[in-house]
């Protein structure tokens, strides 16, 4: 398949790592970009009080950069494909940059299968960059690590990806993950199995694996901005067959109930946390 195109995600979800959240110590700053590669860069410091801090699956590759005087590290993480254990430690303050669902960055060297649901050292998988890497961890503004990252890593920040796969993910985000593998071969023009394929190589995950997250980070969505909400109402929407599926599906990857989640972000004030700059 030779036709390729830089690839534009829609903003219809912003991806989020609730628990990233729900760990700071005081707010958690977010920055959104203007370039379409990324969805935006955070910073926060974990609470001393902070218990387990789980990932869950988003979509997205992450750069994650721990800002400890004495042991300061990056890492490169793909999406996980259910709720893990995300490695944060107490005390310490971190720079993350979130890069929209399904681009991998073009400066990585490593390929888009070998990302998912793992983890590598960035100076592993970013050889040359180790100057600009050690600048932005030793810069204690959020403000001026953004600038350091977008200086070093702009002119080479998205790798290109099949049209097809472009489609896909384009389409995925509009439908909310409420899509069947039928309706993206009517759509594309393309077999199964060609779909597959070319979708797994381009972004290390099955259209299946993506569409399933995105329909869970919808669901995170909108019991931010919709309050109070019938969990009845959310699953019709997001195309699960009843609710009882969607409570499953949310557990799985959230790795709690949607019930328990409202009341958590509730009494941590969610709204407050966030800082937007």
């Amino acid at each position: 398949m030779s036709n390729f195109t830089v690839f534009r995600p829609p903003v219809d979800i912003q991806p989020q790592q609730p628990w990233f959240v729900l760990s700071a110590a005081t707010h958690y700053s977010l920055m959104a970009s203007s370039h379409p590669a990324i969805s935006h860069f955070y910073s926060f410091e974990v609470s001393e009080s902070a218990n387990l801090t789980l990932a869950v699956p988003d979509g997205c590759v992450d750069i994650v950069f721990d800002c400890d005087a004495a042991q300061p590290v990056a890492r490169v993480c793909g999406t996980t494909l259910e709720a893990r254990s995300a490695a944060l430690n107490r005390n310490h303050r971190y720079f993350g940059v979130r890069f929209a669902p399904g681009v991998i960055p073009d400066f990585l060297d490593v390929m888009a299968e070998e990302l998912t649901d793992r983890e590598f050292n960035f100076f592993d998988v970013v050889p040359d960059a180790r100057q600009a890497c050690e600048q932005i961890l030793h810069t204690p503004l959020f403000s001026q690590q953004i600038a350091l990252f977008n200086r070093h890593f702009i002119p080479r920040l998205m790798r290109k990806t099949s049209a097809v796969t472009a489609t896909i993910i384009h389409t995925i985000l509009q439908q909310k993950g409420n899509i069947r593998v039928e309706q993206l071969e009517t759509l594309t023009g393309y077999t199964c199995r060609t779909i597959q394929r070319q979708f797994r190589q381009d972004t290390g995950m099955s259209p299946k694996a993506f569409g399933r997250i995105m329909r869970c980070q919808a669901a995170l969505h909108s019991l931010h901005q919709q309050g109070q909400i019938s969990f009845s109402d959310m699953a019709l929407d997001l195309g699960f067959s009843d609710q009882s599926h969607f409570l499953r599906e949310f557990k799985k990857l959230i790795s709690t109930t949607p019930l328990d989640y409202q009341r958590r972000t509730l009494l941590a004030a969610w709204n407050d946390r966030i800082r937007y700059h």
